[in-house]
């Protein structure tokens, strides 16, 4: 979240491959996601017992079985992947009398898949310490004084 970041792939040899970078990009999403919900963690003492998503991204399974694993929970992903667009229908909806309440609108949502973390917490643990040590390599390239 700091200004002075830059972007930087480390750790790579001469004998990464193109699919290494790729998977190195959809584990960054996830680090990332982790990094969110430990912020969120530390401010409001309650822990994540299953991630709900959605978006384009849902559509990687690869990606979401990476975010299980990495945060330790189970990921759910809706029947309607695009719920961003769906709750502003929704809000619309509720606002002209369509919907009654909330509870009406929780007993549309349908899981379409769930993925169970697979990763020791020993692996989880080096894992998260590994990218907290390539964030750090990305610190301080600019002064921005």
């Amino acid at each position: 979240w700091r200004s002075d970041a830059r972007g930087a792939i480390v750790g790579l040899s001469r004998f990464n491959t193109n699919a290494h970078i790729a998977r190195a990009t959809l584990e960054a999403i996830c680090y990332q996601s982790r990094d969110v919900v430990e912020a969120m963690r530390q401010d409001s003492g309650v822990a994540l017992d299953v991630l709900r998503v959605d978006g384009g991204v849902t559509a990687n399974d690869l990606c979401m079985q990476i975010q299980a694993d990495i945060l330790g929970v189970p990921v759910s992903k809706p029947v309607v992947a695009e719920t961003t667009a769906l709750g502003a229908a929704y809000a619309a909806g509720l606002a002209v009398g369509f919907w009654k309440s909330t509870d009406e609108l929780k007993q549309n949502w349908q899981e379409d898949r769930r993925w169970q973390p697979a990763w020791s917490d020993e692996r989880r643990t080096v894992g998260y310490a590994g990218w907290k040590k390539a964030v750090d390599r990305t610190l301080d390239w600019v002064d921005l004084s």
